[in-house]
């Protein structure tokens, strides 16, 4: 694992829409974690500056997961984003997958403990 990493990063392909104001772009997820998703850069993508929505759903489900994203790395290929917030509903089906493709329930509960305290710090709480 990078050291820089704090959270398990698991395959992840279905498609996605990215949101920014009246903005709307088709995208493909690579891969996701509790903290953030890679995704294929967006034909004409050219986001205003701050914060975006990426909404996917569940595989074969109409569970809809939304997240709102800051961009950490933009190239012209990939991007990769970091949660900025997510909606209690969408972090409840995270978990979830993300319990299921680690298999270390342990493991979950580190990087769960570390995602709420890193977003509780960014928020003030």
């Amino acid at each position: 694992m990078d050291e820089k990493r704090r959270f398990s990063r698991f395959l992840f392909a279905t498609s996605a829409r990215l949101y920014q104001g009246d903005s709307v772009w088709e995208t493909k997820i690579l891969d996701l974690c509790l903290n953030g998703a890679l995704v294929e850069t967006p034909t004409g993508f050219h986001p205003d500056q701050g914060p975006l929505s990426l909404v996917f759903c569940l595989p074969d489900s109409d569970i809809e997961i939304t997240m709102e994203v800051g961009i950490i790395l933009k190239g012209a290929v990939k991007l990769r984003f970091e949660c900025l917030h997510i909606d209690l509903d969408s972090i409840s089906h995270l978990k979830r997958m993300v319990e299921l493709n680690l298999g270390d329930t342990e493991l979950l509960h580190r990087e769960l403990a570390l995602f709420i305290d890193e977003h509780e710090q960014a928020h003030g709480v």
